[in-house]
């Protein structure tokens, strides 16, 4: 069983990682949309392609004054220079929040032998990248309990450095908190959780109308379960182990038991209208940033569920 000590020394270095190779992911962008275009047209635009009037900080337009409306409205510096009144508008703001959060905890280390990272640097990697897009794309970023929402351009740096200095114990379900009503909301996990833990975070995320998807994140091994002969299993957060005399005889049970997680995973988010899909470490990291960044787009313009599928894999 690997000590504190060395899950920490193998999460430095996946951060390190991730935060070099999420840069040239993220940068390689527009490349992978051309070779992508029927599934992510889009993605390459703005989150916010549309500027209007409405609720916000900075100034829009002058306009001029409507009969009915409140006197207070009216701009009489900008009225005293003509014959009309006019309203000063401001430029209205959609606040749109999106929390990542990628499972640090120490079943995440995995990797075998088929997988081109562990599921704990695959995480990172998309979790980076997502992140500088987004930012590009004019919208705020943050980690539960880590960092807080930001526009930052250097998006990436704060985020690695906020997990380089965390020293917090890595749960493998994200921390409670009560993100706005148009948050979206990103988590990348194995979830190999109970279902029941599951449910009750999914609840409490969503409690406040904000949208979400859960990505699990998983190695080759995880899925087809090849295992044959003696082997022992350690369970790397609780330390228990499972020693298994023929392994090939347990395949077909594992791979039940796994399609019937999943399968209560899809039925809990497809309740509250959240996203699930699957993501296997021997596939690309670019094939997976494009499904989380074009279905933020397809939901962004009212139209969730059309290009992205509960469920589907990636």
């Amino acid at each position: 069983m690997a000590t504190a000590a060395e899950h920490s020394i193998k999460e430095i270095a996946a951060v390190r990682r991730a935060d070099g190779e999420s840069r040239t992911l993220a940068a390689s962008l527009p490349r992978l949309v051309l070779e992508a275009r029927r599934i992510a047209a889009n993605v390459i635009h703005g989150l916010h392609g549309r500027r209007r009037a409405g609720s916000g900080e900075s100034f829009w337009q002058y306009r001029r004054f409507v009969s009915g409306e409140p006197a207070q409205r009216v701009d009489w510096r900008r009225s005293a220079r003509d014959d009309h009144l006019y309203v000063r508008e401001q430029e209205w703001e959609a606040a749109h929040t999106v929390w990542l959060w990628p499972d640090r905890s120490p079943s995440m280390a995995f990797a075998s032998k088929d997988a081109r990272d562990s599921k704990l640097e695959r995480a990172l990697i998309v979790c980076f990248a997502l992140a500088e897009l987004l930012v590009e794309g004019g919208e705020r970023v943050g980690i539960p309990g880590l960092v807080s929402p930001t526009a930052s351009r250097s998006i990436i740096d704060k985020m690695a450095q906020a997990m380089l200095h965390d020293d917090a114990a890595r749960l493998s379900l994200p921390p409670s908190f009560v993100p706005s009503p148009l948050s979206e909301i990103v988590l990348l996990s194995d979830f190999w959780s109970p279902i029941g833990e599951l449910r009750t975070m999914l609840t409490a995320l969503s409690a406040s109308g904000a949208h979400g998807t859960l990505i699990q994140v998983v190695d080759p091994a995880e899925e087809s379960f090849p295992y044959s002969g003696r082997v022992e299993f350690v369970e790397p957060e609780g330390g228990d182990v499972i020693v298994a005399g023929r392994a090939e005889r347990w395949a077909s049970d594992y791979v039940e038991r796994v399609a019937l997680h999943r399968e209560q995973i899809r039925f809990e988010t497809a309740k509250l209208d959240w996203l699930f899909s699957t993501h296997t470490t021997s596939r690309s990291a670019a094939e997976l940033l494009l499904f989380l960044h074009s279905g933020m787009m397809v939901n962004k313009g009212g139209a969730r569920g059309v290009t992205v599928k509960a469920g589907s894999s990636v």
